[in-house]
């Protein structure tokens, strides 16, 4: 992903690279609600979203702190 972050509307994959808790089956595909303004370790995010379900619809809503450079945005 580039330098800017993740923008409200945005999807994003959030997988391995972005947090070894997300690795493999855990990946999840994300919908941004807000990135917290507040800093955080370098180059860390929480993102407040929405999981999405394989058909695109909205399943739980989530808070998760990620690497910045590992989140790939959706086309």
């Amino acid at each position: 992903m580039t330098e800017a972050l993740p923008q409200p509307g945005d999807v994003l994959f959030v997988g391995g690279a972005a947090s070894v808790q997300f690795q493999g089956a855990r990946s999840l595909t994300f919908r941004v609600i807000r990135v917290d303004p507040r800093n955080t370790y370098d180059g860390w995010l929480w993102i407040d979203g929405y999981v999405l379900g394989p058909a695109g619809d909205a399943i739980e809503r989530r808070v998760i702190f990620v690497r910045r450079e590992g989140l790939r945005k959706k086309q």
